[in-house]
């Protein structure tokens, strides 16, 4: 009787090196971005910034992710996921860099609105060039080893917080962050591109396809629509940047609604009479996710700081408690994503992430139990999001996925620049600590729902009955959960 292949023999040399070089893209992108949110209370004190203004400079990264993901998107699904992987590698970098320059509030804001136009094409990018390398069977542990990186960049991060700014300053963080350029380097020389779309579209340029995909066309089919969006493109930019600066102050809740108006007009052009409903039902369940994570994870460093009065290098002790047991819960996550399903495992592990919320704020005096808290909230609430991609990912077809996963997710992130605004002004009429655990608790109740219920994928049936369940679901024929959730769907 022949013994079966164990798991992580399955994947080629070649598909494991795609996984290795995507994995340390992101975590560079994770170490680049968590900076920001470690260093936040030295600069608001060096810029004389309250905290809900310093919070919004979290939230600049945000404010452009919806553009990077969808330009940095439509140029994987056009040109191939490795360019636009090490474009945005660059971009992420190189924006990193400038903030440790800065010389005022307006220039670092400026600084993370590039950094948010790299990160977004980053994650849409190294997502769809690992789970088309990948295995199908294998999908949901691809996802969740990729996402892992991220949280390996913020523990990197804290260990180099509690050296670099008592003795450098906080500047130096940053320009520690250009360092991904050799990545990028690396990734230009060495790789291979993604297997699913070079057997799809990459022929194209053998001309076997009459072209190569535009997920951008149905925005451009005519002078005055092309127009009209580039109308809504600048209105929705400049809608964001007021709502989190001071600009806007006053008009907030109208200047939201514009924005919101003009990125479900984009969704409803590009997902086409038959796919609208499932880009806006995802982009609403991206949103909510964000807003039960990133209150913790952006404020966690300010809270220590502040309600709990830690030093530097104690705040360094309790991040990477947080920030392994992400990691771990990441990996977690892609095993039981194969044996359950993506959306099963997903509600499920959320569900048992709520007994660890209010513990979690209720430890003052201990350091270590305070961490193995965190470990086991993080792994469970935050480490389930390594299957997040995954569950984006497979709403949509190989010729159109990185643009679709990278305006979806991406205009759903937006959720993370109002949830650390939204955390800190609850504070000023509780303590941040129970702001925190109000905020994770309740809105992780709401995904829930939305995912364990299949909300976006039950809606896109009321406009598109012969939608398939899983693009990125093993063939007809094989065997697991995966099939339980979607037995109509073939592999890319």
């Amino acid at each position: 009787m022949t013994r079966p292949v164990p798991w992580y023999r399955e994947p080629t040399p070649r598909q494991w090196k795609a996984m290795a070089a995507a994995w340390i893209g992101y975590l560079l992108d994770g170490f680049d971005f968590v900076l920001i949110t470690l260093v936040l209370t030295e600069i608001a004190d060096a810029f004389h910034l309250d905290t809900a203004t310093a919070a919004s400079l979290i939230s600049g990264a945000f404010i452009t992710r919806w553009l990077g993901g969808a330009v940095l998107g439509a140029m994987g699904d056009r040109y191939g996921r490795k360019p636009a992987m090490i474009t945005s590698i660059l971009l992420y970098s190189l924006g990193t860099f400038a903030c440790g320059f800065a010389w005022d509030y307006t220039s670092l804001f400026v600084a993370r609105l590039v950094i948010g136009l790299g990160m977004a094409g980053e994650y849409s990018a190294s997502v769809t060039y690992v789970l088309e390398s990948w295995p199908a069977r294998l999908r949901n542990r691809a996802s969740g080893f990729l996402i892992s990186g991220y949280a390996g960049g913020s523990v990197l991060a804290a260990e180099l917080y509690g050296w670099v700014v008592p003795h450098w300053g906080w500047r130096w963080m940053f320009w520690i962050g250009v360092l991904p350029v050799l990545v990028a380097l690396w990734v230009r020389r060495s790789l291979p591109e993604a297997g699913a779309w070079q057997a799809e579209i990459g022929s194209a340029a053998a001309g076997t396809r009459p072209e190569r995909p535009n997920p951008f066309r149905p925005l451009f089919t005519g002078r005055l629509r092309s127009w009209c969006n580039a109308a809504l493109t600048a209105a929705a930019s400049g809608a964001l940047f007021c709502v989190f600066t001071p600009t806007g102050e006053g008009y907030v809740p109208w200047l939201s609604v514009l924005a919101a108006l003009c990125l479900i007009a984009f969704a409803v052009q590009l997902g086409g009479r038959k796919g609208w409903l499932r880009y806006v039902a995802l982009m609403a369940t991206v949103f909510c996710a964000f807003l039960y994570s990133w209150p913790l994870q952006a404020l966690l460093p300010t809270y220590l700081k502040t309600d709990l009065g830690y030093t530097a290098e104690q705040v360094t002790d309790v991040m990477f408690y947080a920030g392994f047991g992400t990691m771990a819960g990441c990996w977690l996550a892609g095993f039981v994503g194969d044996r359950l399903g993506t959306r099963r495992a997903y509600a499920c592990t959320l569900l048992a992430s709520l007994a660890f919320v209010f513990p979690v704020f209720a430890v003052r005096n201990s350091l270590v139990g305070l961490g193995l808290l965190l470990f086991g909230l993080l792994a469970l609430s935050q480490g389930i999001s390594g299957i997040l991609p995954k569950y984006i990912a497979g709403h949509f077809p190989t010729a159109t996925r990185a643009a679709s996963l990278g305006f979806v997710y991406n205009v759903g992130a937006l959720g993370g620049a109002v949830a650390p605004v939204l955390g800190a002004r609850l504070a000023e009429g509780m303590s941040l600590g129970r702001a925190l655990a109000v905020l994770t608790f309740g809105l992780t109740l709401l995904v829930i729902i939305l995912v364990g219920g299949d909300v976006p994928r039950r809606l896109a049936r009321l406009v598109d009955r012969d939608a398939p369940d899983d693009h990125l679901a093993p063939a007809a024929g094989g065997s697991g959960p995966q099939q339980a959730e979607g037995a109509s769907a073939g592999s890319v």
